[in-house]
C-alpha cells in the first residue's frame, strides 16, 4: 500500500482545477412527499436499483473544482502525488466559512477510486472538524445527493445529520431522478 501525505493545496497552484468527481451507487434514498389534512409528511425510504448507477463529471455542466471564485475564503487540502515532474491529485477537502451563519462548509471532498477504503476521507473530515472548532463556528455543513448512498454512510459514520433537502436543486425532477440534495451537518456548541 502506498504511503500518502495529506498537505494544504494552495491556491495559486490548485484554483479552478477539475475534480474528477464519481461514484458508483447500488442503493438511493427515496423521498415521499405524503400530504395529509393535517400537514405533511416526508418519508426517506433506501431503496435497490435495478442495476448500479454511476455517476460522473461528463454529465454536468458545471464540473467540480477547487477554488472556484464563489467560495472566496475557501482552504483546501490534499493528496498530490508527482510522476515526471506533473503533479496530480488524487484526494481533497475544500472548506468555506460561511460568515452570515458562522458555519463552516464543507465545498469538496473527493477520494480517487485507487485511494478509496484507507480512511483517507476520514483524515480530510478530520481537518475540516478541526478548522471548524477551531474558528468557533457553530455547525459544520455539506451537500451530497440522494443516490450517493456511501458518501451518505460514511458522513453518518462521522457524526454528521440530515438538516434539509431541496427537490429541485440539480433538476425540476430531482425526485423521479432519484438525485435530491440532502444538506447534512455536525453542530458544536460555543458561547456567543
Amino acid at each position: 500500500m502506498k504511503e500518502y501525505t495529506i498537505v494544504e493545496l494552495k491556491k495559486e497552484e490548485w484554483e479552478m482545477v477539475p475534480i474528477p468527481m464519481r461514484y458508483t451507487t447500488n442503493e438511493y434514498y427515496d423521498v415521499q412527499k405524503i400530504k395529509e389534512a393535517d400537514g405533511l409528511i416526508i418519508r426517506l425510504v433506501k431503496r435497490p436499483f435495478d442495476e448500479p448507477v454511476t455517476h460522473g463529471p461528463e454529465e454536468y455542466d458545471f464540473p467540480d473544482k477547487l477554488f472556484e471564485p464563489h467560495w472566496e475564503n475557501a482552504k483546501a487540502w490534499g493528496i498530490v502525488e508527482e510522476t515526471e515532474g506533473k503533479k496530480e491529485l488524487k484526494a481533497c477537502i475544500e472548506i468555506c466559512p460561511e460568515e452570515w451563519s458562522n458555519r463552516m462548509l464543507v465545498t469538496e471532498l473527493w477520494v480517487h477510486e485507487d485511494y478509496r477504503h484507507r480512511r483517507i476521507a476520514h483524515k480530510l473530515m478530520s481537518i475540516a472538524i478541526n478548522q471548524a472548532k477551531e474558528q468557533k463556528r457553530r455547525a459544520l455543513i455539506l451537500e451530497t445527493q440522494s443516490c450517493n448512498v456511501p458518501a451518505i454512510s460514511f458522513y453518518l459514520r462521522e457524526g454528521f445529520e440530515l438538516v434539509g433537502f431541496d427537490t429541485c436543486c440539480y433538476r425540476n425532477n430531482d425526485i423521479e431522478r432519484k438525485e435530491v440534495r440532502f444538506n447534512l451537518g455536525m453542530f458544536f456548541s460555543y458561547e456567543q
